[in-house]
């Protein structure tokens, strides 16, 4: 039995194991990046005969510009994208308006890109970061301990 677009990227899904194997050492905490994602995912795409595609392009929405990275999945007939965005900082100490927009289009934008489309990948391949450092940071705020009886 022939399996469909949807069928696939299910098994794909459920199979890829791309791990947290970079280390930002200014924060201490592992994550895993576009590269990560798409060297666990090939295999699994040419298991499947889907083709991935990833692009990025530049959004002003409001004053801010943004990179949307849309990640698709097609096996030719049918395809399926995620979109996932992320900006310039508002302020960077130092800077002033246009030179956060010239770090913003050259090598920042390399970054946004990157955060961006690791982002759309996760969305695509519903990747689950529940232990992500961005959603286990307490900011410096520890919980209150349990007083015990």
């Amino acid at each position: 039995m022939k399996m469909n677009l949807i069928e696939k990227l299910n098994r794909i899904q459920t199979e890829l194991n791309a791990p947290k194997d970079a280390f930002n050492s200014f924060g201490k905490y592992n994550y895993r990046g576009v590269e990560s994602i798409l060297q666990a995912v090939e295999p699994l795409l040419e298991e499947t005969d889907l083709v991935l595609t990833v692009s990025d392009s530049i959004e002003v929405i409001g004053d801010r510009s943004y990179i949307k990275a849309t990640a698709k999945i097609s096996d030719g007939a049918t395809g399926l994208e995620m979109e996932a965005y992320a900006r310039e900082p508002e302020a960077k100490k130092g800077s002033d308006e246009s030179q956060i927009t010239g770090a913003a289009s050259s090598c920042a934008r390399k970054y946004a890109s990157s955060y961006a489309r690791t982002y759309a990948l996760c969305r695509l391949f519903a990747i689950n970061d529940n232990k992500d450092a961005d959603a286990t940071n307490t900011h410096g705020k520890e919980p209150p301990k349990e007083r015990k009886p």
